[in-house]
């Protein structure tokens, strides 16, 4: 077996559902892509975006010594329709790979044996990357055949759906690149029409601002009341779009039990996370994605929940938070309680 054949066949091995090779330099249309979606103001208060433009337009001015980029996908399918709890108003929605262990500690580890073994079998140098540089993942993986992005920017693969978390391995060895995968999407809008603040302004673009998965995690501060209520339930991220695109019927299951939703993250009781303080946030979430986005952000998009659910026994679990430390904590606290007098 060749070298590259041996590496996926390794890959697949570790649990990861595809391997795909690309050049680094296999993205020319990123840089004026981010430059427009910039330049749009869509990016919002992810001012890193901006900063680290140089190197998350072309990815091969990361590491100039690179020759080849190994992506990989790791499934984390559900073993649930993640928007069943969309119908319980008194319910959190939390976004599918936030219900269990945080995924970058899981799949770098599988990414660093991977590396381990190809460096002892081949030589060369490497560098791993999961979503902590300015790597552009999802175009790099349709570069790579991965799957195609699409219309609501994901990756899409009619091998195991979108629902799949993305690692690299750039390495100085020269491994024979794969073709690019083709868009499937065809006339189907399912993933645009389930989004429920009309964040795609067209077909294949995001205005992360109005995104429910930006607003709740890295949106800081109040959030526009025009979009507080049309996030329902949410309280960490969105699968709305994910959860709508129609290749899912060939969703490979997550390999690693880990990635298993707790199940007190599926539809958590929204009276019980607004009584959490920071300790007791903290204590929860450990080892949890969500611990990043810290107690005071987590608690406001709770009471944005709280506020639309409609259920006026849920004023009690508000009432102790409109005299919180946190300014914006409050604000919630008080756009809540005025809307479920609204009911």
């Amino acid at each position: 077996m060749s070298l590259k054949a041996r590496l996926v066949e390794r890959a697949l091995e570790e649990g990861f559902v595809m391997a795909r090779v690309c050049r680094p330099d296999a993205v020319p249309q990123v840089p004026d892509r981010l430059a427009a979606f910039v330049e749009a103001g869509y990016h919002g208060q992810m001012g890193w975006m901006a900063d680290r433009m140089h190197w998350r337009g072309n990815p091969a001015a990361l590491w100039p010594e690179a020759k080849s980029v190994l992506m990989l996908a790791e499934s984390y399918a559900p073993d649930h329709d993640p928007r069943d709890v969309l119908s319980m108003p008194d319910r959190g929605a939390i976004s599918v790979y936030a219900q269990h262990k945080d995924y970058h500690d899981l799949v770098k580890k599988r990414l660093k044996r991977l590396a381990r073994w190809l460096i002892d079998d081949a030589g060369g140098e490497l560098k791993v990357f999961v979503d902590t540089a300015p790597v552009p993942e999802k175009a790099l993986g349709a570069a790579a055949g991965l799957g195609w992005q699409g219309k609501h920017t994901n990756l899409v693969s009619r091998d195991w759906g979108n629902w799949a978390f993305l690692g690299s391995i750039f390495t100085t060895i020269d491994l024979e690149p794969d073709t690019p995968e083709v868009d499937h999407c065809g006339s189907c809008s399912a993933c645009l029409d389930a989004c429920p603040t009309d964040a795609f302004p067209a077909p294949y673009q995001l205005d992360a601002r109005r995104c429910i998965s930006y607003l709740t995690i890295e949106h800081k501060g109040p959030i526009e009341e025009e979009l507080r209520v049309l996030m329902g339930n949410h309280i960490y991220g969105c699968d709305d779009c994910l959860a709508a695109c129609p290749w899912n019927k060939f969703a490979v299951a997550a390999s690693d039990i880990r990635y298993a939703a707790k199940d007190d993250l599926k539809a958590p009781a929204l009276a019980d996370l607004a009584r959490l303080d920071d300790a007791a946030f903290r204590t929860k979430f450990s080892g949890s994605a969500i611990k990043r986005i810290g107690r005071d952000r987590f608690v406001r998009n709770v009471l944005y929940a709280i506020g639309n659910s409609g259920d006026v026994s849920l004023k009690a679990a508000v009432v102790p938070l409109l005299n919180d430390p946190d300014s914006t904590v409050t604000d919630a606290a008080r756009w809540a309680m005025t809307q479920l007098d609204k009911t």
